[in-house]
């Protein structure tokens, strides 16, 4: 019997082999064995969640392995040494979250049959992982970090995404790299009004929330993401306190497995602390000045930043003539850190860069109809973030197709809407690259789609892109591509439930100097400009109609906030978010309801099944006739029943006479697999004859194979000539060419047989 006094002070080799560990505490159960070290969290609703280390990838700095149900992700951290040069001013953190066909028992159906490039659903899942860790990290650790969630297994129950934050937060704990955490993440629905933790994927099918939450032991909030069918403020509000109760109990397990089982953190390196009176000299030189460009209310964002530019680079100079020892860097440091702080300290006087109070609005301008060849188009402007946005209708055969993994984790084969967002680099008066879509462009582009989504009409005939095109930014460009792309699918006439609009909400905090953790004073403001998303402690973008949420992403910069200020930031941007509905609305109140020229139009026909085969024509030849003349799209959703997709009225009538024209014909018999018929040979061939057995029936072709049960080189070695009859087998239509097929050597000569003469 060993009696150990201090855990740390042992290799994890010597506790495995003379120590098993079964610690029950309140909700979760740690336990040891020679492979690997766990801890299981029951967060409630009978739902546990399972994490680990010890058995895979122990050359990492730490590597911790989240299950739940049969999904498993594993999540490893690895960071360097040193900082490098590059990095001094921001903590580089990388995340890499991959699908693994392997995890779901696939092959991947590409021509490699390989992983490729990173899909959308990967580079959003790492956004979030990134967002709820990066937080965390201490202020002056500036060492390159990666995080790689590896995908184990998959069970299409439970999705990856919030266990990999889970996995995320177990490896950095225990790991050595320096790290205020943990932090705990939990997934969300309402269903009947009732809060459901991590809910299913056939849950979320049902669900009007879909909800992740990610909170610390304190039940401070760190990060949410989400999207809702108009769900009320109130019941958003208390699944967010649901979900940080559940992220207390996964913080609490890991914490104390942490304590048990973690690495020692290694010292954060604090750069040497600057002369004094070089602080004093740089505030001297630059206080008064930001003071007054802060407070000139006739400037904007271009002569803004355009007036500090200049002071900072005059005090830097100043300064520096008198310190020539001193790095110019850490000066420029210095004066950043000055403007931060005075910035700030103005908010908490009330006054805002731009002369608005906290809650005001900055002034707002609609537009819609701008181009009359569009199906739909609008133009939002919110001070100086102007979006532009287009819709454009087609058939439902152009809904977006998902990768296969995307489809097995949301059970969503394809979207019939979809966003696209474009932020090019002039929209902020710079040059860059043009055309590549970037991280930041898919994660606003896809909040906004959850902004838009739940007011889609799910049985809508069309297929909708609607792309968002950023023309000037200032600030929350995706809550005013909520706000355009609204206008423009009712300028499209897209019958949507409600018109929806976005607001982004900031924050500025103070914390006791004593207790850098306890919040002493904040405030919140409404519709925040970029500068203040920069120099701010919170990015809380809110989508909603009037009756409810539709769409949430908070990102916190600090280590957390309480739930208070943000029920009161949520609050906060309802009263917003109904004034600019009701902006909008001056503009356009409802889908609109006359016709525009260039808007295509559907039909739907059914047609008799011995006619299939006049529609399709051999291969769908007739089909892509239809295409290939009117741009017309024929779709069956129905057995025998289609919808028909033209561009425009003059292409349907088209349409229908190039049908009517195929159908025309006598209508084909329903011909009975397995029937013997009797056909006419209208034309001999090498090899085979050609013959009909009805009148009006395009010739098809009997290969000489069928035709008799012996070896017959030529069809006229049998006696056959044109016009003479002969009795046949059906065995329906060859599914690739459509053509018949008929054979003659399979004919049964027993007085069952029954022989139909479809000519007489």
């Amino acid at each position: 019997m060993y009696r150990i006094r201090n855990v740390k002070s042992l290799s994890l080799s010597l506790i495995n082999k003379h120590y098993n560990c079964h610690r029950k505490s309140s909700g979760y159960t740690i336990t040891t064995n020679d492979s690997e070290q766990s801890v299981s969290i029951d967060i409630g609703n009978d739902k546990n969640v399972k994490l680990s280390t010890g058995k895979y990838a122990r050359f990492a700095s730490g590597t911790g392995v989240c299950q739940m149900g049969n999904t498993s992700m594993m999540v490893t951290a690895v960071s360097k040494d040193a900082p490098s040069s590059s990095s001094a001013n921001f903590m580089p953190l990388t995340v890499d979250f991959r699908q693994k066909y392997a995890a779901a028992g696939r092959i991947p159906t590409n021509f490699l049959r390989r992983e490729l490039g990173v899909s959308e659903r990967e580079i959003l899942s790492s956004r979030i992982i990134d967002r709820s860790v990066r937080p965390l990290f201490p202020a002056h650790f500036t060492c390159e970090t990666q995080l790689v969630c590896n995908m184990l297994a998959l069970d299409s129950i439970y999705a990856p995404d919030v266990l990999s934050i889970n996995a995320a937060s177990f490896a950095l704990a225990i790991s050595d790299i320096p790290w205020n955490g943990p932090v705990g993440a939990v997934r969300l629905g309402l269903i009947d009004d009732k809060v459901i933790l991590n809910p299913s994927r056939l849950e979320l099918q049902s669900s009007r929330l879909d909800l992740v939450v990610t909170g610390t032991k304190d039940k401070l909030i760190v990060m949410i993401e989400g999207k809702a069918n108009s769900v009320p403020m109130p019941y958003v509000m208390k699944a967010i306190s649901t979900g940080t109760k559940a992220c207390r109990k996964i913080c609490t397990a890991i914490e104390e497995f942490r304590l048990k089982y973690g690495k020692q953190k290694r010292e954060v390196k604090v750069p040497e602390t600057v002369n004094p009176e070089i602080t004093d000299a740089v505030r001297s030189m630059c206080e008064m000045r930001l003071n007054e460009v802060f407070q000139n209310y006739t400037h904007d964002k271009m002569s803004r930043d355009l007036a500090v530019k200049e002071i900072r680079e005059d005090v830097v100079n100043r300064v520096w003539s008198s310190y020539p020892n001193v790095d110019p860097s850490a000066i420029t440091e210095i004066f950043n850190t000055i403007l931060k702080s005075i910035f700030r300290e103005l908010i908490f006087q009330n006054k805002r860069c731009d002369g608005r109070a906290l809650d005001d609005l900055r002034p707002i301008s609609c537009e819609v109809n701008l181009h009359e060849p569009l199906h739909g188009s609008s133009l939002f402007q919110r001070g100086q973030t102007q979006v532009m946005a287009t819709v454009s209708l087609d058939s439902i055969d152009s809904a977006m197709k998902l990768d296969t993994m995307s489809s097995i984790n949301t059970g969503v084969k394809s979207k019939n809407f979809f966003l696209h967002y474009e932020f090019p680099p002039y929209a902020t008066g710079e040059i860059g690259r043009v055309g590549a879509v970037g991280r930041r462009e898919i994660g606003h582009g896809a909040l906004a789609e959850k902004g838009l989504l739940s007011i889609i009409p799910q049985d809508y005939p069309f297929a909708v892109r609607l792309t968002s095109e950023v023309l000037e930014s200032n600030g929350s460009s995706s809550m005013a591509t909520v706000c355009a792309g609204s206008m423009a699918l009712m300028d499209a006439g897209v019958p949507i439930s409600a018109p929806a609009a976005g607001i982004a909400m900031g924050l500025v905090t103070k914390y006791n100097p004593e207790n850098p953790t306890e919040l002493t004073d904040y405030r919140i403001l409404t519709d925040i400009l970029g500068i203040e998303d920069y120099l701010g402690d919170m990015d809380m973008k809110i989508a909603a109609t009037r009756e409810g949420l539709t769409a949430i992403q908070a990102d916190i910069k600090t280590h957390g906030l309480p739930m208070k200020v943000v029920a009161d930031a949520v609050d906060q941007s309802i009263r917003s978010k109904n004034k600019i509905l009701d902006l909008m609305e001056k503009c356009i109140r409802m889908p609109r309801q006359a016709r525009k020229e260039c808007w295509p139009v559907t039909k739907e026909m059914n047609i008799d099944p011995g006619q299939r085969s006049q529609l399709f024509g051999p291969g769908g030849m007739n089909l892509k006739k239809i295409f290939l003349e009117t741009g017309v799209h024929l779709t069956e959703t129905e057995p025998n029943v289609f919808n028909i997709f033209a561009p425009s009225p003059m292409s349907l009538n088209e349409a229908e006479a190039l049908i009517k024209e195929l159908l025309a014909s006598k209508t084909v018999p329903n011909l009975e697999f397995g029937g013997i018929y009797v056909a006419k040979i209208v034309e001999m061939r090498e090899n085979g004859v050609m013959v009909t057995l009805y009148d009006g029936m395009k010739p098809t072709l009997i290969h000489v194979a069928q035709l008799d049960s012996r070896r017959v080189a030529n069809p006229a070695a049998l006696g056959f000539e044109v016009g003479q009859e002969i009795k046949v087998k059906y065995f329906g239509n060859d599914p690739v060419s459509g053509f018949m097929r008929l054979s003659r050597k399979m004919i049964t000569n027993t007085a069952t047989d029954v022989t139909i003469n479809l000519t007489k």
